[in-house]
Formats: C-alpha cells, sequence, structure tokens
C-alpha cells in the first residue's frame, strides 16, 4: 500500500480549500491595530490545516459543501489557533510550528486576550449566520477539551495516570475537536442522522488514534523532525500510552524507580533510560496496536457511505494519520 500525503488527502476538495483560506484570513481581520498585527502573524504559522480539512471532506462525502461547510471550517480552525494560543501560555512555550509563539513576543496578557479574540470571533460567526447546530456542538467540544486538559494536569502532577483515563484525556483533549469537524461538516450538508453519526465517530477514532500516534512518536521521533525535543512528554511528567502499559507491565520496584527518576528527574532527567524501560515491556509495539485499532474503527464507520475519491481521501487520512513522523 502506497502512503498518503496531505496533498493527496486534500486532492478532492483543493479548490475548495484554497476558497476557505481567504474565508479564513477575511474572518481574522480587526479594526485594532494590535489584534490585526498578531492575527497577521498568525496566518504566516501555515500548519496542515487538517480540521477544516475534515469540515470540507465530511461535507462532501454528506451531500455535498455548501455556505455551511465553509462557516463550520472556519469555526473549528477559530476555535483550534485559540486553543494554540492558550496552551503556549498554559506551558509556557517559546516556539510553535519554528516561529516563536504569541506569548513569547507579545507576553502572556495578550496571548489569552488574543486567544479569546479568535474564540469570539468564531463564535460570532456561528450566531451571524444562524449556525445555532454548530454552537450547540462546538460549546460541548470546548467544555470536553478543557476538562480534558485540566484532567491531565492533576494526573501529571500525581504521576498516577492509568490507561481507562489516559483513554478520556485524550477522547476530550483531541478526539473531541476532530469528532467535532466531521460532525460539523456533515451537518452542514444532510439532515440524516445515520451520516452524521457515523461521521462523529469516524472523527472520534480519528483523533484517538491521531494521539497515540502522537504518543508514540515522543519516543521515537527526532527533534530535527518533530520540532520538539525527545520524550518532551516525559519531562513534563505526562504519563501517556506507551509508558503507562510499561508501568503495568513491569514489577512494582521497577516501576516505582522510573516514577522515582521522572519525579526528580527535570531537565537533567536520563530520558534514554526511559525509553529503553518502554521498549522493555513493549510499550510502544503495545500503542502501535492501539492506534491501528482505532484506525480500523475509523474506517468501518466510512462503511455506509458509496465508494469515492472524497471516502478514499478520508481513507488515506486514517493512514498517514497513523503511519506519518511528525
Amino acid at each position: 500500500m502506497s502512503i498518503y500525503t496531505l496533498s493527496d488527502i486534500s486532492h478532492s476538495v483543493d479548490k475548495e480549500l484554497k476558497e476557505f483560506n481567504a474565508v479564513f484570513k477575511d474572518s481574522l481581520k480587526s479594526n485594532v491595530g494590535i489584534v490585526d498585527l498578531v492575527a497577521k502573524y498568525i496566518l504566516k504559522q501555515k500548519g496542515k490545516k487538517i480540521r477544516p480539512l475534515l469540515v470540507l471532506l465530511s461535507s462532501k462525502i454528506s451531500g455535498g459543501i455548501t455556505e455551511r461547510s465553509y462557516r463550520g471550517a472556519g469555526l473549528v480552525e477559530l476555535l483550534h489557533t485559540a486553543t494554540l494560543v492558550h496552551d503556549d501560555v498554559v506551558d509556557n512555550a517559546d516556539t510553535r510550528r519554528n516561529f516563536p509563539s504569541i506569548n513569547a513576543i507579545w507576553k502572556n496578557k495578550i496571548a489569552v486576550l488574543m486567544g479569546d479574540y479568535l474564540l469570539a470571533k468564531g463564535l460570532m460567526l456561528a450566531v451571524e449566520n444562524e449556525d445555532h447546530d454548530f454552537l450547540k456542538v462546538i460549546t460541548n467540544t470546548v467544555k470536553r477539551m478543557s476538562e480534558g486538559e485540566l484532567l491531565q494536569i492533576r494526573k501529571t502532577r500525581k504521576l498516577n495516570n492509568d490507561e481507562s483515563t489516559y483513554f478520556r484525556i485524550i477522547s476530550d483533549k483531541t478526539a473531541s475537536l476532530l469528532s467535532t469537524c466531521c460532525e460539523i461538516g456533515a451537518m452542514a450538508a444532510t439532515n440524516d442522522t445515520d451520516k452524521i453519526n457515523s461521521m462523529r465517530q469516524f472523527g472520534e477514532n480519528l483523533g484517538i488514534a491521531f494521539q497515540i500516534r502522537d504518543d508514540i512518536l515522543d519516543f521515537i521521533g527526532k527533534s530535527s523532525v518533530l520540532g520538539k525535543p525527545l520524550a518532551g512528554d516525559i519531562k513534563e511528567r505526562k504519563l501517556t500510552l506507551p509508558l503507562i502499559h510499561a508501568l503495568s507491565e513491569a514489577d512494582k520496584d521497577e516501576s516505582k524507580s522510573i516514577l522515582k527518576l521522572i519525579k526528580n528527574g527535570g531537565k537533567n532527567l536520563d530520558v534514554h533510560a526511559i525509553i529503553e524501560f518502554v521498549k522493555k515491556y513493549d510499550g510502544i509495539s503495545y500503542a502501535e496496536e492501539k492506534a491501528n485499532e482505532y484506525a480500523r474503527k475509523a474506517l468501518e464507520c466510512l462503511d455506509k457511505f458509496d465508494d469515492c475519491d472524497v471516502k478514499n481521501s478520508l481513507s488515506g487520512l486514517v493512514q498517514f494519520v497513523v503511519e506519518r513522523k511528525k
């Protein structure tokens, strides 16, 4: 099987993505100088745009892309961008996509307010166009994302995360937004609840597979490829699936020793010792099995849709997510 690229995946909605990019750029404009300046800086940081891509693909497979599809894509991208800006403040991050972060340039106060502005712009986009069904979905997503982040902070402080809690965290933190992209995309094209539910579940399973792969890359990726240091999660005391599994497989004394290393390590933590521990107890291969399991569940959600280029794109996106190197 050939490896899909994002270019292959987006091919079926290339024209629509260009139109979305113009709409999104316009949605960030402000008459307040500092807001417009920061907004232009955000636009320079070109991400993968996976979330608007998901909205457009979900719309197209569910009945066709409409004006509501573009508004839905703008809403989720504004929300996503707002959360990234706020996350950088919470994490004291200095960079984002190899650019200095907003909080590094303009300090925390402006970064927090800019995140609030982006969220408000997204909500206003829905309100002004009376997309009240979108609002119901997106506000629940914001709630879930906040709960997931807070639960992760609590578990990080206590260093007592387990597998079931891990899945709850990544479902709320990551999968909820991808699920929302697919649900809103389908809602923009159809009233068929079966199609809407199938796309929502597709996004949820895709999001879980995406996050597990992200957590695997933290152990096996190269910092030059990822743009972040190897084992960055461990240094931040985040217990993710590869390590959680290894801890459950090792005897109590060895697990306690590893947890003590993480607790006391800080910046001087011997990350290679942790990585070797994870490999010793097959933490990475276990996580890969789980990522593939959720990828299969995502593909099953597409079974009710007829074969077409868009379905191939969505299937390709699942493959891309579980095989990506960064």
